[in-house]
């Protein structure tokens, strides 16, 4: 996990260009979730790019009392509710019970979306992702096209977004800032508490759901771009206050949709401020850099 975890640092992501989705036609619905009367839920185009933490659920009675069978089958003698729940879950054996519970997505504490792989295989992320020891720093950042609201039955009464994914991938707070490149002539413990603060600044953006175009652009930079962390650390050695994330259409927005993400801050003493901004393609489910950050200056 941590290796991974470095790894989304180590693409250079102003190069990075991702393939558009593909959303399920008429034909693929096997890959799609069906709801309790089997009929197949169409999918709409809204992209997701949002970052929270997964959870596992029983939809229904019945695939509790099955878990509880396999459950009792299994050598959990000395282990943790949680333990014994995730080592059930990742058994080779176990994977239809997989393929049967509700997987949420719990972004700063409310249910916003249930899960669902585009490809079956990814089911084993979705294990994963719930871990047998958890923490409150873990975190799950999930790539997809959120469709309709889950009728009733599909998740034990939980109306949210269904989300087919096509990436997802699971860390924890302290990993994520320890795999940021840190600048040479660069205090290792500044640059971490620059860092963490910047991150957390983004994951507590209200409503920040990774469905609106701002929102996927923050939820990209903060996993994928290192450079804001490094101007963040090496404003606060000149005693400059992060003050302000703003989101702006971008004028060159034509044919592509792009955002500039603009970052503004405040000399402690002086009040003098500075902007600087990235810009960002978010035409498709995979957002990408167009410009690197850079001086801002309002017209």
């Amino acid at each position: 996990m941590e290796q991974e975890t470095r790894e989304q640092f180590a693409t250079p992501v102003e190069t990075r260009r991702e393939p558009p989705t593909v959303i399920p036609s008429q034909g693929d619905v096997d890959e799609a979730p069906r709801s309790g009367a089997g009929e197949a839920i169409s999918m709409t185009d809204t992209h997701v790019y949002a970052i929270g933490r997964v959870e596992a659920r029983f939809p229904r009675l019945s695939v509790e009392k099955e878990f509880a069978q396999a459950a009792g089958r299994a050598e959990t003698a000395g282990q943790t509710d949680q333990q014994a729940f995730y080592g059930v879950l990742s058994k080779p054996e176990n994977r239809y019970l997989a393929r049967q519970m509700c997987w949420v997505l719990m972004v700063q504490e409310l249910e916003t979306y249930i899960l669902h792989p585009r490809d079956p295989r990814d089911f084993d992320r979705l294990v994963e992702a719930i871990r047998a020891q958890p923490s409150p720093l873990d975190l799950d950042v999930v790539i997809g096209v959120r469709g309709p609201i889950a009728p009733p039955d599909f998740c034990n009464g939980l109306m949210v977004p269904i989300v087919i994914f096509d990436q997802m991938y699971s860390f924890d707070r302290d990993a994520l800032i320890k795999a940021i490149p840190k600048p040479e002539k660069m205090n290792p413990k500044q640059f971490e508490a620059a860092a963490g603060e910047v991150l957390d600044r983004i994951l507590h953006m209200t409503d920040n759901a990774g469905a609106a175009d701002e929102h996927r652009a923050l939820n990209y930079l903060a996993m994928r771009y290192p450079g804001i962390y490094a101007k963040a650390a090496e404003e606060f050695g000149r005693d400059f206050a992060l003050t302000e994330v703003e989101v702006r259409s971008s004028p060159l927005s034509t044919t592509r949709n792009m955002v500039d993400v603009v970052f503004s801050y405040t000399n402690r003493n002086t009040d003098f401020r500075e902007k600087f901004f990235v810009r960002l393609d978010v035409t498709e489910e995979f957002p990408f850099l167009v410009t690197k950050l850079s001086p801002f200056y309002d017209h």
